[in-house]
């Protein structure tokens, strides 16, 4: 089969190739083997080819080179084989969710594991947009719940879990109001997921305009409890993706718990029980993925270097089911 393999860190043009003749893999007895139609490329994939932030993961991912070298995350295609124990799922069913090395033409999948059935109507390129954005920021909310009736802002609102989170926050958890924060040209697609206002951060500090909120969930990691404490409600509390500065917002979360407002920091899990959940809600009307850009894995390292600049909306699709033969 063919994948995209990373075999080093480094710029996406040296750490990233397009590799043909790698052996299928074969399905266990709790597994399916999915045939891969399309994958994404995430921003921490973007942010893990060079390693020039949290180098020090590199322990639990290998030291000099990636121990898991083909790439991708999130999939969706069609199941191909079964497990004699695998009891959801049978040849032929177009299935969605998010495991290792996805970026290829098969993957092999525990039934166990955040995989399900294809929201009725959905394409593959939008099924496989789905699945990061929305469990990361269905669990990094949960410092946070209750959310309903609660006034929230969401800072990266354009981005795959910022798109996500302002769906979830006025569809899922009926927020009172929901505030997004984006760039200037993405302020139409945000404001069409629902958020009742827009905020240009290009053209507005939001932490300067004299308007608080019960939750402030920093969906990209960029900014900082301290700016933001202005701007939080008593008993409010600021939600980050991010471990801060010198990775000091652990720390802050436990020094800030029982006070007046607090920091905490947003806990991603994929989980089986989330994907289905978000499922329902697709197929409910209340919840849409948001695709920036589709790319052929030919043309991995161009979609990769496009995510790494930080400018993508929502998610960036690669189309597996177009790549052609390593050398053609």
């Amino acid at each position: 089969m063919i994948a995209v393999i990373q075999d080093r860190y480094g710029a996406p043009e040296d750490a990233l190739h397009v590799v043909d003749g790698l052996e299928v893999p074969t399905a266990t007895e709790r597994e399916v083997l999915v045939k891969v139609h399309a994958s994404t490329v995430t921003r921490g994939e973007a942010m893990g080819v060079r390693f020039k932030e949290y180098r020090f993961t590199r322990v639990f991912v290998g030291l000099r080179r990636p121990r898991r070298p083909i790439r991708g995350m999130e999939f969706a295609g069609r199941v191909e084989a079964v497990g004699s124990a695998v009891s959801g799922f049978k040849v032929g069913d177009e299935v969605f969710g998010i495991d290792n090395a996805t970026c290829a033409q098969y993957v092999a999948v525990g039934e166990s594991r955040p995989i399900a059935h294809t929201p009725v109507g959905l394409s593959f390129e939008e099924a496989t947009a789905i699945p990061d954005g929305s469990l990361l920021a269905l669990t990094c909310l949960k410092p946070a719940y209750p959310l309903e009736g609660r006034n929230a802002l969401v800072y990266g609102a354009a981005g795959s879990v910022g798109t996500a989170a302002v769906q979830l926050l006025k569809q899922h958890f009926e927020a009172a109001s929901v505030t997004a924060v984006c760039d200037t040209k993405d302020l139409d697609v945000v404001r069409g997921l629902g958020a009742d206002h827009v905020i240009d951060r290009l053209n507005e500090d939001f932490t300067r305009n004299g308007k608080t909120y019960d939750v402030i969930f920093d969906a990209v990691g960029k900014h900082s409890f301290r700016l933001c404490r202005r701007s939080l409600e008593a008993r409010g509390i600021y939600v980050s993706m991010d471990l801060g500065y010198g990775y000091h917002l652990p720390l802050l979360g436990l020094i800030t718990r029982f006070g007046r407002k607090r920091a905490a920091v947003g806990i991603g899990r994929y989980r089986k029980e989330d994907l289905l959940l978000i499922k329902d809600l697709v197929e409910a009307g209340k919840y849409r993925p948001v695709i920036d850009r589709t790319y052929s894995m030919n043309d991995y390292v161009e979609a990769a270097t496009y995510v790494e600049s930080g400018q993508k909306t929502g998610s960036v699709v690669i189309r597996v089911t177009s790549v052609e033969p390593v050398g053609q």
